[in-house]
């Protein structure tokens, strides 16, 4: 009998999973429209004292959003006022959408990879799987992993793209 021999295991492809990046705690929208009077402009007095008395320990290791859903009169000092008391509490928080808020879980933990341990590889980009991994994160991982890779392809180790390949005549970073 012929002997099967696993390419892809004697390849020394290293693939690199993104799923691994996406940060297990759970995402909440604040929405500061809840805080409006008459749905149309925040009073500071109002807000000042809901600041003061609202359990800000229900964030706490939570991802927050911030966001304004109605078309109302919002001075920029609350959202920082909402900011100092999440600041405690919350893992991370943003202004703006959910989508703005993985964006930043993203790039708080692409910013956390150590390329060295990639020097002269051969990265396979994970690409399907079971969770969704947004597109701006393979692009921010593809701006890390560039200066050390030998070359990176995308998908999975039997049936890859290739993106990049160093040339010859120059040396990793």
């Amino acid at each position: 009998m012929e002997e099967f021999v696993n390419r892809v295991a004697n390849s020394g492809l290293v693939t690199f999973n993104l799923e691994d990046f996406i940060h297990p705690g759970e995402r909440v929208v604040y929405d500061i429209k809840d805080n409006l009077f008459h749905g149309l402009m925040l009073r500071e007095k109002d807000f000042r004292e809901f600041i003061k008395t609202h359990d800000w320990a229900q964030y706490a290791g939570q991802n927050v959003a911030i966001i304004c859903s109605a078309d109302a009169i919002v001075p920029t000092w609350a959202y920082m006022l909402l900011a100092s008391k999440l600041q405690n509490h919350a893992h991370r928080y943003v202004f703006g959408s959910l989508e703005a808020l993985e964006q930043e879980l993203f790039q708080e933990a692409i910013a956390g990879v150590e390329v060295e341990q990639f020097l002269d590889a051969k990265l396979v980009i994970k690409g399907c799987g079971e969770k969704p991994v947004p597109t701006y994160a393979y692009v921010a991982i593809m701006q890390k992993l560039l200066p050390v890779a030998a070359s990176i392809m995308y998908g999975e180790p039997c049936s890859t793209v290739p993106l990049y390949k160093r040339p010859k005549d120059k040396v990793s970073a």
